[in-house]
């Protein structure tokens, strides 16, 4: 039987070494830099859109086996989504992941997202989980071309 430090592995190892949408979409709508000082992640994160709704994204870069897990995760997890529902698994998941007091983590929306729970224990890991969204975010409210997990 798994314990949930062997599944929140597993998943992190599967993504981290077949991350899906790991590619370069040439006709992006919106196309976001991030940049982790701490440990040298980097990533950029391609959208595609079809009105209100994200009909495509993927990312490239490299990055600890973390940012690139959670990239993949997020990608699969926005894909097909409105903006409005986009933003909202945002806010549940930066909350899940920073321990957010007060804030209200919809469980039921993250779905396998929850997985990652488990980085919010290590504090020095939650930028490298984390990097990947707040492009996403970038990119959903058309703010600063890159992100940087310092600012």
């Amino acid at each position: 039987m798994y314990d949930v430090d062997d599944l929140y592995q597993d998943v992190v190892l599967d993504h981290s070494r077949r991350p899906r949408n790991f590619k370069r979409i040439e006709d992006a709508d919106r196309t976001r830099e991030g940049f982790n000082p701490l440990c040298g992640d980097r990533v950029t994160l391609f959208m595609t859109f079809d009105g209100d709704v994200i009909s495509d994204v993927s990312f490239e870069g490299s990055g600890c086996a973390i940012s690139k897990a959670s990239a993949s995760m997020m990608t699969e997890s926005v894909k097909g989504k409105s903006r409005a529902e986009a933003e909202s698994i945002f806010n549940s998941f930066r909350a899940m992941i920073t321990r957010e007091e007060g804030a209200d983590v919809d469980r039921e929306e993250l779905g396998d997202l929850e997985i990652l729970e488990g980085v919010s224990a290590y504090p020095t890991r939650i930028k490298c989980a984390t990097l990947s969204w707040h492009a996403m975010h970038s990119a959903l409210v058309e703010e600063e071309k890159t992100v940087s997990t310092e600012r």
